[in-house]
């Protein structure tokens, strides 16, 4: 009996100890404090006491550089015609184009009426060579130009990277490219030169050359500089970096121009075929085709074919040109 009342003292005991060792030894020793305390500073403060506004991180000074350069973008995204001569590389002036563009009417018109055309089928092919062939000439020198930028610009951004790390100043890395390299490069960057020697920032002058060669490829080396102009970085990192995302893009659209080949061979074959099938039958039996330019209702249909034949050349170009 003595016994079981000294183990149920025992026993007693400890759970009072071993309560007063879980709710009385923290706050006794200290030790709740000191949780706190590391629990107060471990606790992240908010975002407006951790950032000062007067100097902002790196990261919002990028995303305030891509913000301009998107505004501004979408502010000019209407081309005028002046920029669009510039970008195909012709110095010519918006009249010169307007009187060009008259001339080809004129001329195709006379000769629409010379050969029996009519006056309906001279009037259609003098509007197409008015207003649709001077135009299309304008978009193939403009696609010339820009695959041949495409084509030189990863080693112009190799020229440079390699002229920063020997020392040289970016100023003068873009020199050496423009002295050195092909056209339409050359004159782009040299266009560039001239920008930045009356006075504007050379990164702005950089973001300028999509303006003229309306390219992602040119776009991304205008951002490059005009970040690292505002918020500095290691220039040849960056730079080496988009040499790299410029070749990829080189060998993608390689690799979808050679995926696509046939889809485009198809695709040529069907729109040729229904004009070499006239041609054709015209130089067998001219009279049996004749009434087509001849005849009012041979006219119409003549317009309507060349309607739905447009219409379904662009659908198959739409299908088969694959944007990335």
């Amino acid at each position: 009996m003595k016994f079981q009342a000294l183990a149920l003292a025992f026993l007693a005991a400890a759970a009072i100890g071993g309560i007063a060792w879980v709710f009385l030894y923290p706050l006794l020793s200290g030790e709740r404090k000191a949780e706190n305390r590391r629990a107060s500073i471990a606790k992240p403060e908010p975002t407006a006491r951790r950032v000062d506004k007067t100097q902002r991180s790196r990261r919002e000074q990028v995303e305030s550089s891509l913000k301009e350069l998107e505004a501004r973008r979408q502010k000019e995204s209407k081309v005028a015609l002046s920029t669009r001569l510039t970008q195909a590389g012709l110095e010519w002036s918006d009249q010169k184009f307007w009187i060009v563009s008259a001339v080809l009417a004129g001329v195709f018109f006379v000769l629409a009426i010379m050969a029996g055309g009519g006056l309906l089928g001279a009037a259609g092919l003098a509007i197409g060579a008015g207003f649709g062939l001077p135009r299309w000439v304008l978009s193939f020198l403009k696609k010339r130009r820009e695959k041949a930028f495409l084509k030189a610009l990863p080693d112009a951004v190799d020229v440079i990277v390699r002229g920063i790390k020997a020392g040289l100043p970016l100023f003068e890395s873009l020199k050496v490219v423009a002295a050195d390299s092909p056209e339409p490069l050359k004159t782009e960057f040299l266009s560039i030169i001239e920008t930045q020697a009356i006075g504007m920032p050379l990164g702005e002058a950089c973001a300028r050359l999509y303006e003229r060669m309306p390219l992602p490829e040119a776009n991304f080396f205008g951002i490059v500089i005009a970040i690292q102009q505002k918020s500095g970085g290691n220039l040849s990192e960056a730079l080496g970096n988009l040499s790299k995302v410029l070749r990829d893009r080189k060998k993608m659209a390689d690799k979808i121009q050679a995926m696509s080949m046939e889809a485009k061979a198809s695709a040529g074959i069907i729109g040729a075929l229904p004009p070499c099938v006239m041609s054709f039958v015209y130089i067998t039996t001219p009279d049996y085709m004749s009434l087509l330019w001849t005849h009012p209702t041979g006219q119409l249909m003549m317009v309507g074919c060349a309607i739905w034949m447009t219409i379904g050349i662009l659908v198959m170009k739409k299908m088969i040109n694959f944007d990335f």
